[in-house]
């Protein structure tokens, strides 16, 4: 089979290593338009047992990333100054660059050809000419679902929030969400390390408190040093670090229709899930895992790609739909903080409605005991 990849992110790079591993037969071409050593971003986070969700399908691919993967067995919730550790919350984390080289690597050995600086902008371009498939996986501005969004039945719901994505020096112990509030409002920084060395630091407000604080007209410099301040408790002296960091709004995509003839989405380019869920590249590998194996079980591609999304919606549903709940918390966190720190720390935990109380008890008895003595009606619920 004839298969071209466009975009060499992990869900890309994934379903080609999975179909040449199957069948090294498959023509498999991943066509990415940056360079090799080339990534935005710092550090991605895995919930859970991180790459545990590998192992069934690929253990080569989990042994080769989980011994560069820093781990942590908790979170830690910070509510200006008073920080609460919550127990029972498992995450572990990569730097972005030096998961993709471990995945580009893993790839070309199983025979997958990358081509790499190479810029695929329409599906009429020649070198998709004769592909018996094609997999959209350009992430979340794709180009190829834009090219036939009624095809894909495509929804797209710009959310109101700002946050840009730095680095730090600074390393953390665990994942902590600091919640500082500011003469202009609250601002929220999700932060973990990625490496012994760094940090992934990203920094959300809300848009009026993006627009009170003059961000719309501040120098890159001048807004680094403003969140600086803000986190300068937090940052222990050591400075935010830039890598292409501007202000954004998340987009919340969603597609009715996951394949249009022979061309398919996965990762971002199907739906995007908000960070503050730590599921987005799981969800990517995911999606890869989900399309290669509605290949084995089908014999022709609008079978499997039928197939694909009767086997991944389900499960997927479920995220995304957490996710979006998930970043609506965030959307009024100004009001939120408001509380004590206990009461601020269990409505972050039970924002999704996936945690109850019960739940709560189970992972961090504390929390839920110092949240009891505050709303001892919840024991009768």
């Amino acid at each position: 089979m004839k298969i071209r990849i466009i975009g060499g992110g992990p869900a890309g790079l994934y379903f080609a290593s999975l179909m040449k591993r199957e069948d090294p037969r498959h023509d498999v071409v991943v066509y990415e338009r940056g360079p090799r050593d080339a990534t935005w971003g710092f550090g991605v986070v895995f919930s859970d047992r991180a790459l545990e969700f590998l192992r069934a399908d690929d253990e080569a691919m989990y042994a080769a990333l989980t011994p560069h993967m820093e781990t942590w067995p908790n979170l830690t919730i910070v509510h200006n100054d008073t920080r609460i550790p919550i127990t029972g919350n498992g995450f572990a984390s990569i730097g972005r660059l030096e998961m993709l080289n471990l995945m580009y690597a893993h790839a070309e050995k199983l025979g997958v050809r990358i081509e790499f600086a190479s810029e695929v902008a329409s599906l009429a371009d020649p070198r998709l000419a004769g592909a018996d498939l094609v997999v959209g996986a350009n992430g979340a501005f794709s180009w190829v679902r834009a090219e036939n969004e009624a095809g894909f039945g495509t929804r797209i719901d710009w959310r109101p929030n700002r946050f840009i994505w730095y680095g730090t020096s600074r390393v953390f112990d665990s994942l902590s969400l600091t919640f500082r509030e500011t003469e202009h409002g609250v601002f929220c920084a999700h932060h973990y390390r990625y490496s012994p060395t760094m940090s992934t630091f990203l920094v959300e407000v809300t848009d009026a408190t993006w627009r009170r604080a003059g961000f719309e007209g501040m120098r890159p410099e001048d807004t680094i040093r403003h969140c600086e301040r803000v986190f300068a408790k937090d940052l222990g002296g050591e400075p935010i670090l830039s890598n292409n960091s501007y202000w954004r709004q998340f987009p919340a995509v969603w597609n009715e229709r996951w394949h249009v003839g022979n061309v398919v989405l996965v990762g971002d380019a199907l739906r995007t899930a908000h960070f503050s869920i730590g599921s987005g590249t799981r969800l990517a590998m995911e999606d890869a895992i989900a399309l290669w194996k509605a290949f084995r079980e089908q014999g022709s591609v609008p079978e499997a790609l039928a197939r694909y999304q009767e086997l991944r919606l389900p499960p997927m549903q479920k995220i995304w739909d957490a996710a979006n709940v998930s970043l609506r918390w965030y959307e009024e966190m100004d009001e939120s903080i408001k509380s004590g720190p206990v009461e601020f720390a269990y409505s972050y935990m039970t924002r999704t409605g996936r945690v109850n109380h019960a739940e709560v008890r189970r992972r961090d008895p504390g929390l839920a005991e110092a949240y009891e003595k505050l709303h001892p009606e919840v024991l009768a619920a």
